[in-house]
């Protein structure tokens, strides 16, 4: 990424302060904000310098879902959601508004570094060359353009879509015809294991099929093989010229 410049939004002034000279120290410059409202204000005039949100979800007036959902309407940086809450519905909630990951309260800076470390490397330009095979994966009458990260179907206009979804979409396209596990899919994507009660795969399995317009029991493109875990099923071709 361009820009390693991150915003705190929280109410908590100790948080704020903790995360802001933490993230300092690691060579990251970091602006704080105490409500969505102050934050949404800066973002719209400065979202282009921004690489990643950490976004707390008990806000004074809008809370964290809202301001989640007014950042995913104008762009597609990486959001981190905090929640103090230990019900998953929080948590769920959020990854469905199109945050990138959450963290639980109490959580270390240290952890948090870690995870915004991994969202950044997802987010790098993805490098292709000619031996790769090709920039564009065609599928079907969709297409993804690993340059641009955007994913066109037919004649109809591209649309950008987040690191999250772009790992997830290629880790398929690279393996079409493979059923992959669902613990070596969280593992390939977030960079840990997949616990008993993450929700986190699902929704972002979900996420990508309702990009693809593969939602529903009768998904064509991301079948679910029970007991086992995901595949693939349409065939993939790289090219080098936009499809």
């Amino acid at each position: 990424m361009t820009s390693n410049r991150i915003v705190v939004v929280d109410d908590d002034y100790k948080i704020r302060e903790l995360l802001k000279s933490y993230l300092e120290k690691n060579n990251y410059r970091v602006s704080v904000a105490a409500d969505g409202e102050s934050f949404l204000t800066d973002f719209r005039e400065s979202a282009s310098e921004v690489s990643l949100v950490v976004l707390d979800i008990m806000l004074p007036g809008q809370d964290g879902f809202s301001v989640c959902q007014k950042i995913r309407a104008v762009s597609d940086v990486p959001i981190i959601m905090l929640t103090a809450n230990a019900e998953e519905t929080d948590r769920v909630v959020g990854l469905e508004m199109g945050a990138d990951d959450y963290i639980a309260k109490p959580f270390s800076p240290r952890e948090l570094l870690a995870r915004i470390k991994a969202i950044h490397r997802r987010y790098e330009p993805a490098n292709v060359t000619p031996t790769d095979g090709g920039r564009y994966y065609r599928f079907g009458d969709h297409y993804l353009d690993t340059l641009e990260r955007t994913l066109g179907r037919g004649s109809g206009a591209a649309e950008t879509i987040s690191g999250a979804d772009f790992q997830l979409l290629r880790l398929f396209l690279d393996h079409a015809g493979e059923v992959l596990s669902r613990s070596y899919l969280m593992k390939a994507t977030r960079g840990r294991d997949l616990g008993p009660l993450d929700r986190y795969l699902d929704v972002q399995i979900s996420r990508l099929r309702t990009r693809l317009g593969d939602e529903g029991r009768a998904s064509q493109l991301i079948k679910t093989v029970r007991g086992q875990g995901y595949v693939f099923t349409a065939e993939v071709e790289r090219v080098h010229d936009k499809p």
